[in-house]
């Protein structure tokens, strides 16, 4: 009787839950007429039931106005962006000048690597986290190559204690203690994707500046699942991905952080365009670089209007909700109760044939649970999916599912522990 016991408790959950009603503001995929329970938030989002009349808007612009719709219209395009700033500044924590919506997420992260790692004999190193995504790998290897140095020296990874599946930020801020007369940036993921370990930024950050080096972070998997204050926590810059979380669709728009404090700095080396260019003398047309004022003085090429569209549509959500604090306090309650219902099956099977390795203490995750099946992983997750549960899974055995604040509720949690438990007797692993 326990799993019934549980679905009435979820459903109380879900009755009494202050936002819940944000479900219906997203379209669910469908398999055999019944919606999926979507657990892959933290991989792509689902889509806004207004991004298509958002997104038609543009369209109807760009059909009746031409190139006059730079200037003219509800949303003249060349300000379009303006509107976005003031919506994602409160998602980060930052001022609406320090952040800009632009290119797309590696493209922006070596755009920064470009400002703010500036190697020397003496300090010439980047110190990260083990088991980063591969696109960050990638971009720091190939930025320390482009100045000369070779990856194995110059790149310092902090892993976790053998045995562990996470870090220990005391482990991070010895490392970069251990090291710091070498490095020269600290840059790390904010959220890590495969484990979902929450990192604190905070602690990080100071720990960087207390050695001299530069702070950034990638947010792909923070930005829009925890909340953040990148300006008060003196973050120099960071950049994210805005499909994931923040649901503006495949593909969709990145945005970059840089602080104030780096606004006057010519020192700074950048990539320049034109749209990147001081707004109030951009149409001089005249040589030599002058940056816009913040972030937007990063901008290299003209704004993508039809993906800014999509991530506003989204981002009016996050608004209407009232930002993160009571996504993060739902996120919290989601996340227990799915660390609950995995213990009650493990329970239910006499062992533990689901090992969560994302941090169990919540103020160290984000909306993901990493799971490790006992046996047969990959045959458990595609019993998942065909039961309509959509999580995601990565080699060489964690399924990961992420129950998503804005639109995933107990009930979508309970029912996946029963598939889980389900699943297991029929592959006869009971104990029992």
């Amino acid at each position: 009787m326990i799993f019934e016991n549980n679905l009435a408790f979820a459903k109380n959950l879900d009755q009494n839950d202050p936002i819940g009603h944000m479900r219906n503001e997203f379209l669910f995929p469908q398999q055999n007429g019944k919606p999926f329970i979507y657990l892959c938030g933290n991989s792509l989002g689902l889509q806004p039931k207004t991004a298509r009349a958002v997104l038609d808007r543009q369209m109807t612009n760009w059909e009746n106005l031409a190139v006059e719709g730079w200037f003219r219209g509800e949303t003249p395009w060349m300000f379009y962006q303006k509107e976005l700033k003031k919506l994602i500044a409160p998602l980060v924590g930052a001022h609406p000048d320090e952040v800009s919506p632009m290119n797309t997420l590696t493209v922006n992260l070596h755009l920064l690597m470009v400002s703010f790692y500036k190697p020397n004999k003496n300090r010439f190193k980047i110190i990260m986290e083990a088991g980063a995504f591969p696109s960050d790998q990638y971009a720091i290897e190939t930025q320390v190559r482009f100045h000369g140095y070779d990856p194995k020296e110059a790149i310092i990874e902090v892993s976790p204690r053998e045995g562990e599946y996470t870090l220990r930020t005391e482990d991070i801020v010895s490392a970069i203690k251990d090291n710091g007369n070498e490095i020269a940036l600290v840059l790390f993921g904010g959220v890590n994707y495969f484990t979902g370990q929450l990192y604190d930024m905070e602690v990080i950050t100071k720990a960087g500046h207390a050695i001299g080096a530069v702070v950034g972070f990638d947010l792909a998997h923070a930005a829009g699942n925890v909340p953040l204050q990148l300006h008060d926590w003196g973050v120099d810059f960071a950049c994210w991905c805005s499909y994931k979380y923040q649901n503006s669709g495949p593909g969709g728009i990145s945005a970059i952080f840089v602080h104030e404090k780096h606004f006057n700095d010519k020192s700074l080396n950048r990539f320049a365009g034109w749209w990147g260019y001081e707004s109030a003398r951009r149409f001089k047309m005249e040589k030599g670089f002058v940056p816009e004022t913040g972030a937007d003085g990063w901008q290299l090429s003209g704004a993508q209007i039809m993906p800014m569209a999509l991530y506003h549509a989204s981002l009016q959500i996050f608004e209407k909700v009232g930002f993160m604090a009571p996504l993060r306090a739902k996120s919290k309650m989601l996340t227990a109760y799915f660390c609950y219902i995995l213990g009650e099956v493990n329970h239910q099977l006499g062992e533990e044939q689901y090992k969560v390795i994302t941090p169990l203490t919540e103020e160290d995750r984000g909306a993901q649970l990493s799971i490790v099946a006992k046996e047969n992983g990959k045959q458990i997750f595609e019993h998942l999916v065909a039961n309509n549960v959509l999580g995601d899974w990565r080699e060489p055995n964690v399924i990961r599912l992420s129950p998503v604040p804005l639109y995933n509720s107990f009930e979508d949690v309970f029912e996946t522990g029963k598939l889980l438990l389900s699943v297991c007797r029929e592959l006869n692993y009971s104990k029992a």
